[in-house]
């Protein structure tokens, strides 16, 4: 972009369609209409993905982007696209499922364009404001709906009452962040003494928990929440009080567990499952994992530096189906529910050595204080965590939910530690 077209001046010079201050305004409506649409439509986050790299063009300067996507934050996303991309050379899967394979690796090439956008924008909160605003819609629409079945826009699955639209897996990791992330505001507001908003903001937070717990969550929420509020303690907060908040999370566990059915189904199911699987091989939730990831670890041996290529993890499960159509054995997936062993099976050691990498580059991205930093901190631990049991870098949903997540909070960091943002909030110390 030239000096001349950067300037005010030149700027009230362009014609509208070529000032950079409304394109870059337009952007940041974009992003916030992605984060608006995520808990409730596919295709519209899609669609608002194509409308975003479009409409950041016309701003972007090019010596400056490309200086940025040198960094290690960058890199790591984009090796693991390109990765992707050549690892369709030695498989041997047919060829449409192979680039089939390279779609859910694409969606990390957006994270360098938001870290770009918001590294200059000042609208970044907009985008998580817009988020938790629509999973407070949504929040409310799943106890409609949980009264009311018939509003629901799909025939719920068994156990999966309360689902307005997608699944209960989705809804439940949009709730859980949400209701961790209000951890820091609520306490900060509390230290400022403005308790309304405090107060307002928790009952938020209560509000998703409590849908969680009394009308349908996934077992993957159950083991990151724990998790996610541990971050929060061990960084924001003293032993005394990480002691006293422990024992009242206690104490609302124990009425949580008494007071709802569907918590204490949810819990049970786990050892059930667990024994249909050991003792009659039945395809149980927990039981197709076990045997996914069983198989998996056998399909890494065979090819550990660099994989069977991209797409060839359902031929591999063709290859060991046994058993009758009824038993855990005889399964075959795409996908084997863990994301380690999703990127080992394609691309071995390599893949898994770039992913951890990734991880832990954004991880170290939001090592201080404030607001923003716990945000992007939170999305990166609930993706590590909840990939035990997922592959939520390359599902579409939660996929999503990192690259925003990362990418507006991301920014944000950047262009706080280069002096251009309001002073980082002080460490709260209660």
């Amino acid at each position: 972009m030239s000096a001349s077209i950067a300037s005010p001046a030149g700027a009230a010079a362009c014609p509208a369609w070529r000032d950079p201050a409304r394109w870059q305004t337009t952007t940041d409506v974009v992003a916030v209409l992605i984060a608006v649409s995520l808990p409730w439509s596919t295709s519209l986050v899609g669609i608002f993905g194509v409308v975003l790299l479009i409409s950041i063009a016309p701003t972007v300067d090019l010596r400056a982007f490309w200086t940025l996507l040198k960094r290690p934050i960058c890199v790591a996303p984009i090796a693991l696209f390109c990765l992707a991309l050549t690892g369709t050379l030695w498989s041997d899967a047919a060829w449409g499922a192979r680039l089939y394979a390279v779609g859910p690796t694409a969606k990390l090439l957006v994270l360098p364009v938001l870290l770009y956008h918001f590294q200059r924008s000042s609208r970044g909160t907009w985008v998580f404001v817009a988020f938790l605003v629509s999973c407070t819609l949504l929040m409310l629409m799943s106890w409609l709906v949980l009264a009311y079945p018939h509003l629901a826009l799909r025939a719920p699955a068994p156990g999966e009452q309360g689902v307005f639209v997608k699944n209960y897996i989705d809804q439940s990791q949009e709730f859980t962040l949400c209701a961790v992330a209000l951890a820091y505001p609520i306490v900060m507001l509390l230290r400022a003494n403005r308790v309304l908003p405090a107060v307002l903001l928790t009952g938020i937070a209560l509000s998703l928990l409590a849908n969680m717990a009394l009308v349908v969550v996934s077992r993957t929420a159950l083991v990151t929440i724990p998790i996610m509020f541990a971050a929060f303690a061990l960084l924001h907060l003293r032993w005394r009080s990480i002691v006293l908040i422990a024992c009242a999370a206690g104490a609302l566990s124990v009425a949580a567990w008494y007071t709802s059915p569907q918590l204490r189904a949810t819990a049970d199911s786990f050892q059930r499952d667990y024994k249909l699987y050991m003792e009659r091989n039945e395809p149980t939730s927990l039981g197709l994992r076990l045997e996914f990831w069983r198989k998996s670890l056998g399909f890494f041996a065979e090819a550990p530096v660099i994989g069977h290529g991209t797409g060839s993890t359902r031929g591999l499960f063709e290859r060991v189906a046994a058993g009758g159509v009824n038993q855990a054995s005889s399964e075959v997936i795409g996908n084997p529910h863990n994301q380690t062993l999703n990127v080992a099976v394609q691309w071995g050691i390599v893949g898994v050595a770039i992913l951890y990498a990734m991880w832990l580059l954004h991880l170290l991205l939001f090592r201080g204080d404030g607001l923003v930093n716990w945000i992007g901190l939170l999305v990166v631990v609930q993706n590590i965590s909840s990939s035990l049991f997922n592959s939520h870098i390359f599902d579409f949903h939660e996929g999503w939910m990192y690259v925003l997540g990362v990418g507006v909070a991301g920014g944000m960091a950047l262009k706080g530690r280069l002096g251009t943002d309001m002073e980082p909030e002080p460490p709260i110390r209660p």
